[in-house]
């Protein structure tokens, strides 16, 4: 597949989702979604936040009462038969194999840091950086996803996490990094971010962990590869293990702040 025609179709494919009240930001968010859609290595569906939450949480079979309610409801702990079931105590590895949808961009991405010999920082920072929109929520990615991963990993890495989602629209020649040519012909030449996302671009550029947010726009965007198609999570296994504190409960069950977002990927479409 030619990757040009890959990243062309998959604007058109936004373009047709966008609405004039639609920001920078929220059209951004919907072309790397679309995007990511596009890659292969579909296996599971787990949703939240879907239009049609009723239906969501009934349990498979269930009957559909007055008011849209199902009869019966799908609660916290309880199996739900359209996805992959869970380990008891699950891992990282484990959310990538069974509650992510659609992991290969972010095993691209750092499948791409590790080929261009990136610290294991980068790499860890590059495999989780869409995490949030892989699997939890797509809106304001980075900062769901550096708060869902806080507890676990080097403060540097959760920080880039957050700042990537901001650093994407700011070109940075030291490294090779263009304003993606997309935006341009979606927004036109002279379009202006909302000023939250240039105040957060401001911090970062300031801050000592600059670089290793920048790092993970350079092994972001330009990772999307159509072609590649035979990345595991396993390769990672060693990268994680020595950069990742897995709790011994498993995510999930740890007592962490973040917790609660974990059971939310174990069972997202729970009533309760």
């Amino acid at each position: 597949m030619d990757r040009r025609k890959f990243m062309q179709n998959a604007a058109a494919v936004a373009a047709a989702s966008f609405t004039a009240e639609m920001t920078l930001s929220q059209r951004a968010e919907a072309f790397e979604g679309v995007m990511i859609e596009g890659l292969p290595y579909h296996f599971s569906t787990p949703v939240i936040c879907e239009p049609d939450r009723e239906r969501s949480m009934a349990p498979p079979g269930s009957n559909i009462g007055p008011g849209g309610a199902p009869t019966s409801k799908l609660m916290a702990g309880m199996a739900d038969p359209r996805l992959p079931p869970m380990p008891e105590k699950p891992t990282l590895l484990d959310f990538y194999r069974y509650r992510i949808p659609n992991p290969s961009h972010l095993l691209q991405s750092a499948n791409y840091a590790m080929q261009n010999n990136m610290d294991e920082k980068v790499i860890l920072a590059c495999l989780l950086h869409d995490i949030s929109v892989e699997g939890f929520l797509r809106t304001d990615h980075g900062f769901w996803g550096a708060q869902l991963v806080r507890p676990y990993v080097d403060e540097e890495v959760a920080w880039a996490i957050q700042k990537h989602q901001a650093l994407r629209f700011f070109a940075d020649d030291s490294v090779g990094y263009d304003y993606p040519a997309v935006y341009r012909e979606w927004f036109g030449m002279n379009y202006e971010v909302e000023p939250w996302v240039q105040a957060e671009y401001v911090e970062a550029k300031n801050h000592r962990w600059y670089m290793s947010a920048r790092l993970i726009t350079l092994n972001d965007l330009y990772s999307f590869d159509p072609n590649v198609t035979d990345i595991e999570i396993d390769q990672f296994e060693d990268v994680v293990g020595r950069n990742f504190k897995q709790p011994k409960e498993g995510l999930g069950f740890d007592g962490s702040p973040v917790a609660h977002m974990w059971r939310t990927m174990i069972w997202p479409n729970s009533w309760l």
